[in-house]
């Protein structure tokens, strides 16, 4: 690989970082992609990390690399500090003469309003928020970074559970109901866009933190209901039900994000998730 076109993409195990690495020819040619996972570059081993960054000087990295579980988070905080904080401290410093993308959530904010916009202040409910929110303000004193905040991302992912549609068509398909409520809110957004999104956002030399979620915000139920009619086959059974009979660890009710800063720099709309399934009747979704 040439290094001067050389782009690292960590996590491209995962959902966001694969669809990247598939687009990349489509949306940004001029790069060639080094596809990461942990298989093949264990980012907790930063000897070796440090050693392959020498060796094949990548000129970009995206990272989308995390333990990106809630509940996962919640059971084990100090892995998901050092996966989530101390690994993308590590790189983005090894990377301090290059751009840095990192990816982060809507869950930083703790939902009492919405329509969040990149100035509003993060305050994080959850362990993995909270790794969120440590990682941005580390990757915020990188001279060219982009802070890439999104909400729930739907689509195939390699390991098949990674996209808010997976678990839900995989639940359906095991025939068990699942429970959503009805006031939740988040701005969902297929990953191919998302992914296209970016490599655009790359193009035009954004720097700073941008929100790239879907136009259309919907609950968690109003989201079950747009797969259930995509997957009537299966039969699918939801159980709607309100934050209000709700007892657990804290749950954000509204993260809806407003892209508008985002959407200035884009040549196509962020799309809403009804209008999307409606586009993309065949897709895998």
């Amino acid at each position: 690989m040439n290094s001067s076109q050389l782009v690292w993409v960590t996590g491209a195990g995962g959902l966001i970082g694969n669809y990247l690495a598939q687009t990349a020819l489509q949306f940004a040619s001029n790069w060639q992609v080094r596809r990461l996972t942990r298989k093949n570059l264990d980012l907790l081993d930063f000897a070796v990390v440090r050693r392959a960054f020498k060796k094949e000087k990548p000129r970009l990295i995206i990272y989308c690399a995390a333990m990106s579980k809630s509940p996962d988070c919640q059971a084990q905080p100090d892995l998901a500090r050092r996966v989530n904080v101390e690994a993308t401290a590590r790189l983005s410093e090894l990377a301090a003469d290059i751009p840095f993308v990192f990816f982060s959530s809507d869950s930083v904010f703790d939902g009492r309003k919405g329509n969040y916009v990149e100035t509003d202040s993060p305050n994080p409910l959850s362990v993995y928020a909270e790794t969120k929110v440590a990682a941005e303000k580390i990757v915020a004193r990188h001279p060219r970074h982009l802070i890439i905040r999104t909400s729930l991302t739907g689509g195939c992912s390699p390991t098949g559970d990674r996209g808010f549609n997976e678990g839900l068509v995989k639940a359906w398909r095991e025939g068990r109901t699942v429970t959503l409520f009805e006031d939740e809110f988040r701005s969902p957004m297929a990953a191919v866009e998302t992914a296209h999104a970016v490599w655009e956002l790359l193009a035009r030399g954004a720097t700073g933190t941008y929100h790239v979620a879907g136009a259309e915000r919907l609950s968690r139920w109003q989201i079950g209901e747009l797969l259930a009619a995509r997957w009537a086959a299966l039969m699918p059974q939801i159980n709607r039900t309100s934050l209000r009979t709700y007892s657990g660890p804290p749950r954000s009710p509204d993260t809806s994000l407003s892209c508008a800063k985002a959407q200035k720099l884009l040549s196509f709309p962020l799309p809403g998730l009804t209008d999307w399934l409606a586009a993309n009747p065949n897709e895998s979704f």
